[in-house]
């Protein structure tokens, strides 16, 4: 995403809410490291995300001062809404944390409150380390989901890419189905798929394929493998394509050949589980409770102890290795719907005894009295033959 794929008004009005949530929450500067939130705020698209990077906000306006690495610099001057630049390294290798204790010292951070963004996976554990150390008593707060509850509800613009994805996605599926016959590798399968997304649009996912056939398909979260087709096989698949690293994800379960007895009722119990699932959705709803109602269909057909994943989650403008973020719907999960938010629902079952599991996986978009339901591709067994 760059500047350009959002108004100015889009991005002042995010920041301006933001600004907001950091003084209702007591502090001075919040410092945002996700870099989801980055581009939210400020339309990056770089991949500065493997290394340290960070964007001071204040409760009180003023200049937003991007601080990265120099080998990105033209791409943030072009394609980002920041008003300054702190670059360091680049040509040569430079300790990204003494570069910037000194834009720190020249915020005067340590003597404000402060709060940290700390993304699991986008903050190593030495940086992390070293800015606890560096702000010592100024960081009173590590609130992580300042930012995201705020990009969590969608607007009418990302809701726009997101439904252009899911657009995509069913492409994909298309493709994919449009290239199974036996002795065809779940490689080649992904190649199909792959080749339709970016012909149609989508950027490269967040996350890799999972894709598994045969007794693979007992894998919760496998990717596809040199492994072929042979009649009688299933195979399921979550594809999820990205506009402007808006994601939307699809997930389906094929056969080649007649479906067998046990295969048939088993996509049944996630069907009901799904569509138990999606009846509690509307905003207000703790999303606790879509996961248990799909939780107790499974639970009912005597196969909870075969559950191994989440039942859903919230569709973020994803950087690898994840495209995920709040609501969740699992155990435990205080997290609560609200209208504007793009979640997946999938429930599934996994039997590595049998070789055998079944997922289905459909996103939504939650609005006040239930769900926009955007995959439109059947959700019955695709049978080849």
């Amino acid at each position: 995403m760059s500047k350009h794929d959002f108004t100015p008004a889009e991005f002042a009005d995010r920041l301006t809410r933001l600004r907001g949530a950091v003084a209702g929450a007591g502090l001075d500067w919040l410092l945002v490291l996700h870099p989801v939130s980055i581009r939210w705020l400020i339309g990056q698209d770089t991949k500065s995300y493997t290394i340290f990077q960070c964007l001071p906000i204040s409760a009180q306006p003023g200049n937003l001062i991007m601080f990265t690495r120099g080998t990105d610099r033209a791409e943030f001057e072009a394609d980002t809404m920041a008003d300054a630049f702190r670059f360091y390294g680049g040509a040569e290798p430079e300790d990204p944390m003494r570069a910037f204790a000194v834009l720190a010292d020249e915020l005067s951070l340590r003597g404000a409150r402060v709060g940290m963004e700390v993304p699991g996976g986008y903050l190593q554990p030495a940086h992390y380390i070293q800015l606890k150390s560096y702000l010592a008593e100024a960081l009173v707060q590590e609130p992580f989901t300042l930012v995201a509850n705020l990009r969590a509800v969608k607007s009418q613009a990302e809701l726009t890419y997101i439904r252009r994805a899911a657009e995509i996605s069913a492409t994909g599926y298309t493709a994919l189905i449009d290239a199974v016959a036996e002795g065809r590798s779940e490689l080649e399968l992904a190649a199909a798929a792959y080749h339709a997304l970016l012909s149609n649009g989508s950027g490269i996912p967040a996350s890799t394929m999972n894709m598994m056939t045969g007794e693979r398909s007992a894998f919760a979260l496998g990717g596809p493998t040199e492994r072929r087709m042979r009649r009688g096989d299933t195979g399921l698949v979550e594809i999820g394509a990205s506009r402007h690293r808006y994601t939307s994800t699809l997930g389906r379960q094929w056969v080649l050949g007649p479906a067998s007895q046990r295969l048939k009722d088993l996509h049944a119990v996630i069907l009901e589980a799904s569509d138990a699932c999606i009846a509690e959705m509307r905003a207000g709803v703790p999303a606790i409770v879509p996961h248990e109602a799909a939780k107790r269909v499974i639970a009912k057909a005597g196969l909870d102890q075969y559950r191994a994943h989440t039942t859903g989650y919230g569709m973020a403008p994803g950087f690898p290795p994840s495209w995920g973020e709040s609501p969740n719907m699992f155990g435990g999960s205080t997290d609560v719907l609200q209208a504007g938010m793009a979640v997946s629902v999938e429930p599934a079952v996994f039997l590595p005894r049998e070789g055998l599991g079944v997922r289905l996986i459909d996103n939504v978009i939650v609005t006040e009295t239930g769900v926009e339901l955007l995959s439109r591709t059947p959700r019955d067994i695709t049978v080849v033959d």
